[in-house]
């Protein structure tokens, strides 16, 4: 009985993952767009002091610029929103195929593989190059280095 607990509460578990709730409100939870979409009027048209236009023709621009970018992000989200979504779910899905599939199996095998080369040239290091060394070790140990300061 309790292990068909565990089963429910594990299906229970796997179906919020697909179907869990969305913040309507803070969408960007992580700020992965923080310093890149922060574009107000002031950031992208000023006038210099000396230079003003019109107080009605400054205003109307602000309400122009503000409204047509609010309204063309919405109309574009609407249009393109949901294809580049299904694009993107696509391209990520792929990545993550290949990453399962493909890239960690490789990783993993080649890992096994180099495991045996590992040791034949571990074998071979310390089968010829350890006697040589410690025979130049041997030969290097008698030396003596003195320094003099000469007036």
């Amino acid at each position: 009985m309790a292990e068909e607990h565990g089963e429910l509460e594990e299906r229970i578990i796997i179906k919020d993952q697909h179907t869990k709730e969305i913040d309507l409100v803070n969408r960007d939870p992580k700020h992965i767009n923080e310093d890149v979409v922060k574009v107000d009027f002031e950031d992208v048209i000023a006038e210099p002091v000396g230079t003003y236009s019109f107080d009605g023709v400054w205003k109307t621009s602000y309400t122009t610029f503000t409204v047509s970018k609010y309204w063309c992000y919405r109309l574009l989200s609407a249009v393109l929103g949901i294809p580049l979504a299904v694009v993107w779910g696509f391209l990520f899905a792929l990545i993550s195929f290949c990453h399962i599939w493909a890239v960690v199996p490789c990783i993993k095998s080649y890992l096994i593989e180099i495991q045996c080369v590992s040791r034949i040239y571990s074998l071979c290091i310390h089968t010829f190059c350890d006697p040589l060394f410690e025979a130049l070790a041997k030969i290097c140990s008698n030396i003596r280095v003195a320094v003099r300061k000469e007036i």
